[in-house]
């Protein structure tokens, strides 16, 4: 694989880092700014709206652009707004920099999946998905653990100001190995704007998308509200909190890796036997999770489970997306963050019900259970190696 496609996996950290942390950070963030951690889960969901909303926008406005002076400038107005919202002391001012920030991330995002599916033969684009997005599960090893540590040891507002650091070595990479070439595909002979948007339209594009942002929101659901989970149905101390999310991490780097290996040809394998294990999964944990040694196992496993099925799913989306080369990045984008914008939301209606704390894991697993539901009529379409035609 080629240096570019690492560097742009390091800035993928930065602001994977910042849009996982938030699990290990809600109770202080609810605490310090005076409202519920329902309501600060929002900022999640705020987040994952504007990544919804902003990816297609903003990369149909960078056709144009050369590829490194978006990037560039997508970092730093990312990096800048996490400034902002680790000196605020108004939930709406940081409600507000969470929107910023996702536009930021959205649009680098989409640049970043269309230029990694560039940088590699068409044969490689799983591979390629793999690498980049696990910049994302070595933030959820390290970055979000670390930011729940150092929200529990100096408070949330130094979290959010080293992702701001975590920006700009990234930057710096990327201004040094990126060409600064423009992207318009129609100036060489691409597809226009209308063409790609036309995408849209194809039964298999919106089939993987619908199946992404579904198993994406199972996972959001979940991870967003683990910290209560560890605290108090394990009756495990904070920074045991950092422990979970290191194992979920780990597990979604595992499952990226294996992914990113046979989702190229083999997509359907992938899907068959990890969908009905995810679903078994959440109910399993559940009704364990107060026992810490099946919590710390399951975390694990469900990170792999989740993480493997949402990457070979996205790298569909890719495949489907074939014609549309510069925006295909933005409708995967835009898949993985419906999911993660509605996940949550789903997730914080059940808090006040009997299942309390454990409401978003059984949320969970009925997403899942929808999720293979769908898919099972379409498997034929979900387990062609790399573009399916049998929906047009």
């Amino acid at each position: 694989m080629p240096l570019p496609l690492y560097l742009l996996a390091m800035a993928v950290f930065a602001m994977g880092t910042s849009e996982f942390m938030l699990a290990g950070l809600l109770p202080d963030i609810a605490s310090d700014l005076d409202v519920t951690v329902g309501t600060a889960g929002t900022l999640t969901s705020a987040f994952a709206v504007g990544m919804v909303v902003g990816a297609p926008l903003v990369a149909a406005l960078a056709r144009t652009w050369p590829r490194r002076s978006g990037l560039l400038g997508f970092i730093l107005t990312f990096a800048a707004a996490h400034a902002v919202g680790a000196i605020t002391t108004s939930f709406p001012v940081l409600f507000a920099t969470r929107i910023v920030a996702a536009l930021a991330n959205a649009g680098f995002l989409a640049v970043a999946l269309t230029a990694a599916a560039t940088l590699v033969s068409p044969d490689k684009r799983g591979r390629a998905l793999a690498v980049l997005l696990s910049g994302t599960t070595v933030a959820t090893i390290a970055g979000v653990p670390g930011g729940s540590v150092l929200g529990t040891v100096l408070g949330w507002r130094a979290a959010f100001w080293a992702v701001a650091a975590l920006c700009l070595p990234a930057a710096l990479g990327i201004l040094k190995a990126i060409p600064a070439e423009r992207v318009n595909e129609e100036a060489t002979g691409g597809p226009a704007l209308q063409a790609e948007l036309a995408q849209l339209t194809r039964q298999p594009l919106i089939l993987v998308m619908l199946l992404g942002a579904l198993v994406n929101a199972a996972t959001f659901g979940s991870f967003t509200f683990l910290a209560p989970v560890v605290t108090d149905t394990a009756r495990l101390g904070e920074l045991w909190i950092s422990v979970v999310l290191v194992l979920f991490g780990a597990g979604s780097f595992a499952g990226v890796t294996v992914a990113g290996r046979l989702s190229d040809q083999r997509p359907g394998l992938v899907i068959a036997v990890g969908g009905p294990l995810l679903l078994v999964g959440w109910p399993a944990l559940a009704v364990l999770a107060d026992e810490p040694v099946a919590l710390f196992a399951l975390a694990f496993v469900q990170g792999a489970l989740s993480f493997a099925l949402g990457s070979t799913l996205i790298t569909r989306v890719l495949y489907e997306a074939a014609e549309a080369p510069t925006m295909a990045g933005s409708y995967a984008t835009a898949a993985l963050n419906v999911g993660a914008a509605v996940g949550p939301l789903l997730a914080a209606t059940t808090l006040s019900t009997a299942a309390g704390n454990l409401g978003p894991l059984w949320a969970s697993g009925l997403l899942v259970a929808i999720t293979l539901l769908i898919a099972f009529p379409f498997r034929a379409v979900l387990a062609a190696g790399r573009r399916a035609e049998v929906l047009q």
